[in-house]
């Protein structure tokens, strides 16, 4: 009769090595899964395997940030306005939470489109619940010394003439625009609303702009500012480059800087800090094939942009903070300032979480 002691020293031997082959198996397993997940989400999951997690309102406040740092070394007189995106004056994104006072003392103004008219569609009033979430928001700013530029569309003169007198009311700078594509200068008010021939050095003493970023509605460059210096705007606001894609020259953003009566204004540079436009120079056309890793998916409400990892080096690379940059060309050019646009990119990141 065998050694008892012998058998069951084969018996623990063998259910070792069936724990064993067991455990290799489920690893297995789990590696093979892992790859598939990872292959399925490389450019839509908010964290990619090996991403850190991202604090998307904090990364925002700290791009801006570092874009007003570079600009304000250039110029100290340069103008950051964010546009949207107004949760950020907040620690908690509420009007009465804790204020994030670098961020506020790194941009001048805040721009909030639909405020009163344009939420759900252009020339009808937003709902009445969205304007009371944003007011506070528009309010709290003008009392830490920021303006507040407002762009409503409506095209329907009793609603032009309601969004004027309720901006003004809460001495918000405004501008009522015909439709969303911004690409002309509305015929109704014949004059922009306030209009002065004061000389405008700052955004404190503006009573009213011109936001129009596409020049594609003018059969060319000359007549697109001829049709701006033609007006007595306080602030325009207009994109770097014409409609073939070259970037407007000194003189150009020079002979914006009078309004018709004389007095000067302050031109503004539009500039997409939150998603990456495939008309832009930095487009590379390879990009369609094998697209860089900060590069997110195609905004299905404008053709041709694509949400962009933000807070990626590459990415800010391209925006700010060499002489090649987008910034740079933009304070090369003249222009007074900038309006930085798709800044509530963070609420894309936030719903993929």
């Amino acid at each position: 009769m065998p050694d008892p002691r012998y058998t069951h020293g084969i018996f623990f031997w063998l259910v070792l090595a069936m724990v064993q082959r067991t455990l290799s198996y489920l690893l297995l397993l789990l590696l093979l899964v892992g790859t598939f997940s990872t292959g399925s989400c490389a450019h839509s999951c908010a964290h990619p395997p090996g991403d850190v997690p991202v604090d998307y309102r904090q990364a925002m406040r700290t791009f801006v940030e570092g874009i007003s740092a570079q600009a304000k070394a250039l110029d100290p007189s340069f103008v950051i306005i964010p546009q949207n995106g107004h949760e950020l004056l907040t620690q908690d994104g509420t009007p009465t939470g804790p204020l994030m006072r670098r961020y506020v003392a790194a941009i001048d103004g805040t721009g909030r489109e639909d405020l009163f008219y344009g939420y759900d569609a252009d020339n009808r009033p937003t709902p009445s619940e969205i304007t009371q979430q944003w007011l506070p928001f528009m309010d709290l700013a003008e009392t830490r010394g920021l303006s507040v530029l407002v762009t409503d569309y409506c095209v329907k003169r009793a609603f032009v003439d309601d969004s004027y007198a309720r901006n003004a009311e809460r001495r918000y700078i405004s501008y009522a625009a015909d439709h969303r594509d911004l690409d002309d200068i509305p015929a109704y008010p014949a004059q922009p609303i306030g209009v002065n021939s004061d000389d405008i050095t700052s955004l404190a003493g503006a009573k009213n702009f011109l936001y129009i970023i596409n020049p594609g509605g003018f059969p060319n460059k000359d007549a697109f500012l001829s049709a701006i210096t033609g007006t007595d705007y306080d602030i325009v606001i207009i994109d770097l480059f014409d409609d073939d894609g070259a970037a407007l020259s000194p003189e150009d953003i020079s002979s914006l800087k009078a309004k018709k009566n004389g007095g000067k204004r302050l031109v503004i540079a539009y500039m997409s800090i939150g998603e990456a436009e495939d008309y832009r120079y930095y487009w590379k056309p390879e990009w369609e094939v094998s697209s860089p890793l900060w590069l997110e998916e195609e905004n299905t409400n404008w053709e041709g942009n694509y949400v962009v990892r933000y807070w990626d080096p590459d990415w800010q690379r391209i925006i700010y903070g060499n002489d090649d940059s987008y910034l740079k060309r933009i304070i090369d050019a003249g222009f007074d300032g900038v309006y930085l646009d798709i800044i509530d990119a963070f609420e894309y990141f936030e719903s993929k979480e």
